[in-house]
């Protein structure tokens, strides 16, 4: 009975083992690709990447043409921004194509993308090494905010800033933060034609999701399971030990916790009575 218990308990131990790392595993994925449209694509320098010339623009790629007010900004390692303006250039074939969904017919259809579409930024100088961050705001085609950040190391040589410059403090254009903080309210009016990203229907973005991650529903009643199927198995054999009634072996003891004897000689054998 026992080996029993511990072979249920050692087969319900491995199927929480396995809960657990189905969990772990469906965290670790990605996620689905974003349907929001006119996002990131590359840039050059790549975010978490170590420069050692200094360049005099930076090069964000989207995969369309950032808005006329979009704003970008650079960051250097005391805070203060570096960034001198900034202007579309030619589109490039993006080395690895960005997937984007549209919704056709109340279905979420992939579109590759080739194509990045620059938004060059101008670095004024390079005041000293350390960690620099270019941050970008935008609104896309279908009202989607675009917004994030490209961080990276620079190690190369400090330059002087140009005569006469100074370092800007002007925010996003008014206009730009009501469209964004707005979810896309003013955007114009969208189809579900799938030919260009203008008639993409507004999407769910990670921007404006709110609330609980859509994984964590299924992550608590992952552990929920499993602490009850894990909390049962400890309990099942303590209440069979306890169910189960105390039986005596044949030959039971006696006092003093010696089995019994029936009268007989040392050798164990029948009692032998003399000739009278």
């Amino acid at each position: 009975m026992r080996s029993r218990s511990v072979t249920a308990c050692n087969t319900l131990g491995r199927a929480v083992a396995a809960l657990a790392a189905t969990l772990v595993v469906s965290l670790l994925l990605p996620a689905a690709p974003a349907s929001a449209h006119g996002q990131l694509a590359t840039s050059t320098p790549l975010t978490g990447t170590v420069v050692r010339e200094p360049l005099t623009q930076l090069a964000l790629y989207f995969t369309e043409k950032p808005a006329a007010n979009a704003h970008f900004t650079i960051t250097g390692p005391n805070g203060s921004r570096v960034d001198s303006g900034w202007s579309s250039g030619e589109p490039k074939r993006l080395d690895k194509p960005v997937t984007e969904y549209f919704k056709v017919n109340g279905v979420f259809e992939p579109r590759l993308y080739h194509t990045g579409f620059p938004a060059l930024v101008t670095v004024a100088h390079w005041p000293a090494k350390g960690r620099y961050t270019a941050n970008y705001l935008s609104v896309a085609s279908d009202g989607e905010t675009v917004r994030g950040t490209v961080t990276f190391d620079y190690q190369g040589r400090s330059t002087a800033a140009p005569a006469g410059w100074t370092a800007p403090t002007a925010g996003p254009d008014p206009a730009l933060l009501a469209q964004a903080e707005g979810e896309g309210s003013a955007a114009p009016a969208a189809t579900d034609s799938p030919v260009a990203p203008t008639g993409a229907p507004p999407a769910a973005s990670e921007e404006r999701s709110g609330g609980f991650p859509a994984w964590l529903v299924p992550a608590l009643i992952v552990v929920v399971v499993s602490a009850i199927v894990l909390v049962a198995a400890r309990r099942r054999p303590a209440a069979r030990a306890a169910t189960t009634p105390n039986r005596r072996p044949a030959g039971s003891a006696g006092k003093g916790g010696t089995p019994a004897r029936r009268p007989g000689n040392r050798s164990g054998g029948p009692v032998r009575r003399g000739r009278r």
